[in-house]
């Protein structure tokens, strides 16, 4: 029964990605002709030559600051309300406050960082501030709800031997809860830096500022030299934070 069900969802698949092909129209032999092959060789090739003029690459490196500022205020503006989000959300205040903030941590991460992007320009206008707001309110989310799991699984005992000595409930966690989460909070802190810095690169496609916005204008003016050297400085950016983002959890995380 099993064999035959598995045969039968193969065939499923298979069917559907026929009729997929069938529905889309892609002629494969267009695709495949010398006409079209020698536009995409062409297509290639203007990109194989970016444009390293000085005034360009200054524009670039004002555009990778630009991104660089933007996942690091995005991401340090979440870190601190995820934080406050998520001490009611582990259930630190009882059960109604648990309840809304986390609905409020689902609704923060539920909708992507484009659609935030498209919203904060429609808010605050075109440029970084949009693209730092839409970061700042989708990472709030995504950290919130691993600060909250993390504060669920922490020993209280720290927390509590603090209380009745007659500390407050705000040192009992600075000094009980706090040391023992850091390192956790840390990690996620970093990673989450290391997806807004490729994720701040995007965000340009709808005029939130930075890297992609020049991408966006480079390919939107068939001026692929300058869409060249921007992808490229995109990667050297990329390549360089997750670097500095692993010396960073060596350093500090593990030690």
């Amino acid at each position: 029964m099993n064999r035959l069900f598995n045969l039968l969802l193969v065939l499923g698949i298979g069917a559907a990605i026929i009729a997929s092909f069938a529905y889309l129209g892609i002629d494969f032999g267009e695709l495949g002709s010398a006409r079209s092959l020698s536009q995409m060789g062409a297509y290639v090739q203007r990109f194989l030559n970016p444009d390293l003029s000085t005034g360009h690459l200054q524009a670039i490196g004002y555009g990778a600051l630009e991104t660089l500022a933007m996942s690091a205020l995005g991401t340090l503006l979440a870190a601190v309300f995820g934080l406050l989000l998520a001490l009611p959300a582990a259930g630190r205040f009882g059960w109604p406050l648990q309840s809304a903030s986390r609905l409020v941590l689902n609704a923060l991460r539920a909708i992507p960082e484009m659609v935030w992007a498209t919203l904060m320009v429609l808010a605050a206008g075109l440029g970084p501030n949009a693209g730092t707001l839409a970061l700042a309110l989708h990472t709030t989310g995504v950290l919130g709800r691993l600060f909250a799991e993390a504060l669920e699984n922490t020993p209280p005992e720290p927390a509590e031997a603090i209380r009745l000595q007659g500390g407050n409930p705000v040192w009992a966690f600075c000094y009980g809860t706090l040391p023992n989460l850091l390192p956790q909070l840390l990690a996620y802190c970093l990673y989450r830096w290391e997806n807004n810095i490729r994720m701040a690169s995007v965000l340009g496609f709808v005029g939130a500022g930075g890297l992609g916005q020049m991408l966006y204008v480079s390919l939107s003016l068939f001026q692929e030299a300058q869409a060249s050297t921007v992808i490229l400085a995109m990667l050297l950016l990329v390549f360089a934070v997750d670097a500095l983002s692993g010396w960073s959890r060596q350093r500090w995380v593990k030690a």
